[in-house]
């Protein structure tokens, strides 16, 4: 599963899913770019210690995600593209009737329209390539549901959708896209989440991770970020090379339900 020679650009990825992404290409020995919104000494730090790491080339790059030309621009200002992962989201919750619009409009811009830019910019770069990946890190709620996620629930079943008709549009090209859909994974915002939970439910924090914030995920165990990576990793290489159009799920069998 070498990516040796290939660029991947990963969005929202100085944490979380994203970062664990880039960690498991730089070790397949693919040249990375990461980004997120801000611009910091720390930003740039993390890229040299991914490239020290790996033996490879990272940068950082800034984008807001939410800004479609900035979208654009970050495809342009990393000069390549073979392998583009969709990561960047943002999350709320709250009924419906009481969502806030600029809540609903950033995740939508985040989560849904910043793939289709950074998709739309990279297409062009694969095709001269003569190779490409997509890879949209939608999630167990693009093909299921929950109450009060409506933005990241129509988000994430847009990713799929969108999935879907850009694997359509490349089918007979050596570029496929699909989609990872993650049930929990173990991230440093979830785990920030547990003592919370767990003094709200009056549990200890396994408890609270069994049967509260896994209830839904039978095996009552969180993905890892090196799991979704390695995911990655796979549809990436030459044997996942007629694997397009379609989700992997990665819930602990969440989905199976």
């Amino acid at each position: 599963m070498s990516l040796k020679g290939k660029t991947a650009i990963i969005t929202g990825s100085n944490s979380g899913i994203g970062l664990g992404v880039a960690h498991e290409m730089a070790k397949a020995g693919a040249d990375i770019v990461i980004n997120s919104f801000s611009d910091t000494e720390d930003d740039h730090a993390l890229a040299k210690s991914i490239a020290d790491e790996h033996g490879v080339t990272c940068r950082y790059i800034q984008a807001d995600m939410s800004k479609p030309d900035q979208c654009r621009a970050l495809i342009e200002k990393a000069g390549a593209c073979d392998i583009l992962v969709n990561n960047a989201g943002i999350q709320h919750v709250a009924p419906i009737e009481e969502f806030p619009q600029e809540k609903w409009d950033a995740i939508i811009a985040i989560n849904m329209s910043s793939a289709f830019h950074t998709t739309a910019a990279a297409l062009p770069m694969m095709r001269k390539a003569g190779w490409g990946r997509v890879v949209n890190i939608a999630s167990a709620h693009g093909l299921t549901a929950s109450p009060y996620k409506v933005a990241y629930v129509a988000a994430k079943h847009g990713i799929v959708g969108m999935t879907k008709v850009t694997a359509l549009e490349t089918a007979k090209e050596p570029i496929t896209c699909n989609a990872i859909c993650p049930g929990y994974v173990k991230t440093p915002l979830v785990e920030a989440q547990i003592p919370d939970t767990a003094k709200k439910y009056n549990m200890t924090e396994e408890e609270a991770i069994e049967k509260v914030i896994l209830e839904r995920q039978p095996s009552r165990e969180f993905a890892t970020t090196e799991q979704i990576g390695g995911t990655a990793v796979f549809l990436c290489s030459d044997a996942a090379e007629q694997i397009t159009g379609t989700t992997i799920s990665v819930d602990g069998g969440w989905t199976a339900l």
